[in-house]
C-alpha cells in the first residue's frame, strides 16, 4: 500500500508520496485544488507506476475545501481516510515535529496513514451532500434575517429616515419568504427520497424531536459514519470531559463541545423539551438531579440520551417505544 499525505487549502494541494517506509522516502507535488489537480495527482500517481487500488490518501478535515477532492478521488477508485486534525497535532507532538509548514503537513499526513492506518472514508450519498447545502443555506439565511431585525429594532430606536426604515423592511420580508422557500424545499427533498423520509418519521417519533432537528440529524448521520451512539455523541461535542488527578485536583465535568455549536444549540432546545414530555429523557434528568448533580449537567446528560435515542430508532429501524424500560 502507497500513502499519500494531501495537505488542502483553498487553491492548491500539497500531496506527498511516502515510496519507502524503510528507510523513508518520500516524494512531494503541489497542484491546483480543482478537479483538473485531482486528475493531474492521479496521472502523477500512475507515473510512478503505482496502480491506484494500492493508494491510500489521507487528509485532514477541513471545512468545504477537502470535500469535493475526497469525493473525486473515491470516484476514481482510490481509498481516502479524513482524519480529525486534533488527532493529527497529537500525532505531530508525539514525534517531535514542531515545524509546520504545508510540505511538512503532506508528509506528516502520510507518516500517519502508513503507522496508524485510519479508517476507510464513504462518500457520503448525493442526496446527502444536497440536503446538507439546503440546510446549511438556511442557516445563512436564517442568520441574515436575525441580523436584518436586529438593524430594524436599531433604526426605530434612533429614528432614521423612512427611506431606511423602508429598505430594511424590505429585505426582512424578503428573507422570510426565502426562508419558507428553503424550509418546503428540504421537506420535499427528504419525501422525495424513501431512505430519508423513513428515517425522519423514525426520528419524529421520538418526543422532542421535531421537524428542524430530524433534517439536521439526518443529515449528520448521512455525511458521516458513525458505528455507535457514543460515537454520534462525541462528534457533537456531548461528551463529558472529566478532570481529576490525585487529591488535589476535582475539576468539574464539562462538554466537550467539540463540533457544530448550532447543533448542539437545537439539540438544547429540544432537552428542555424532552425533560418535560420524553419519559427516559426525564426519568434520566429527574435521578441526575436527586443525585445532587447540577441542571445544567444533568441538561448536557439528557442532550446526550437524546442523541442515543436517535441512534437507536435508525440502527433498529422502529420507532421510539415510551414504555421500553432500558432508560
Amino acid at each position: 500500500m502507497y500513502y499519500v499525505g494531501v495537505d488542502v487549502s483553498k487553491r492548491k494541494l500539497d500531496l506527498c508520496l511516502l515510496v519507502n517506509p524503510n528507510p523513508k522516502k518520500y516524494k512531494s507535488k503541489a497542484i491546483e485544488n480543482s478537479l483538473s489537480g485531482v486528475e493531474n495527482m492521479i496521472n502523477w500517481l500512475i507515473n510512478q507506476s503505482i496502480n491506484i487500488v494500492d493508494v491510500h490518501v489521507i487528509m485532514e478535515a477541513t471545512g468545504i475545501y477537502h470535500e469535493r477532492v475526497a469525493i473525486a478521488l473515491h470516484e476514481a477508485g482510490i481509498s481516502v481516510s479524513i482524519v480529525n486534525p486534533a488527532q493529527v497535532k497529537s500525532f505531530a507532538r508525539a514525534n517531535g515535529v514542531l515545524t509546520k509548514t504545508d510540505g511538512v503537513d503532506s508528509r506528516l499526513l502520510a507518516d500517519y496513514g502508513a503507522l496508524m492506518s485510519p479508517s476507510i472514508w464513504q462518500a457520503p450519498s448525493a442526496e446527502a451532500r444536497i440536503l446538507k447545502g439546503l440546510l446549511a443555506r438556511r442557516e445563512a439565511v436564517k442568520n441574515d434575517l436575525q441580523r436584518e431585525e436586529n438593524r430594524m429594532e436599531q433604526a426605530e430606536i434612533a429614528q432614521e429616515s423612512d427611506f431606511i426604515q423602508l429598505s430594511i423592511r424590505k429585505s426582512i420580508r424578503f428573507l422570510k419568504e426565502e426562508l419558507k422557500n428553503i424550509e418546503v424545499q428540504v421537506s420535499a427533498h427528504i419525501d422525495q427520497h424513501p431512505t430519508l423520509k423513513q428515517e425522519r418519521e423514525l426520528l419524529e417519533s421520538i418526543p422532542a424531536i421535531g421537524a428542524q432537528t430530524s433534517a439536521q440529524m439526518l443529515s449528520i448521520t448521512h455525511n458521516n459514519q458513525f458505528h455507535s451512539a457514543e460515537q454520534l455523541a462525541a462528534y457533537l461535542g456531548l461528551t463529558p470531559i472529566e478532570k481529576q488527578s490525585g487529591s488535589s485536583v476535582r475539576g468539574r465535568a464539562r462538554l466537550s463541545k467539540t463540533g457544530s455549536p448550532k447543533m448542539r444549540a437545537v439539540l438544547y432546545m429540544a432537552a428542555i423539551t424532552a425533560i418535560k414530555y420524553n419519559y427516559h429523557v426525564k426519568s434520566l434528568y429527574e435521578r441526575l438531579l436527586a443525585k445532587g448533580k447540577t441542571k445544567m449537567s444533568a441538561l448536557g446528560a439528557a442532550m446526550r440520551k437524546l442523541v442515543h435515542l436517535c441512534f437507536g430508532v435508525l440502527k433498529t429501524r422502529q420507532k421510539y417505544q415510551a414504555d421500553y424500560q432500558n432508560a
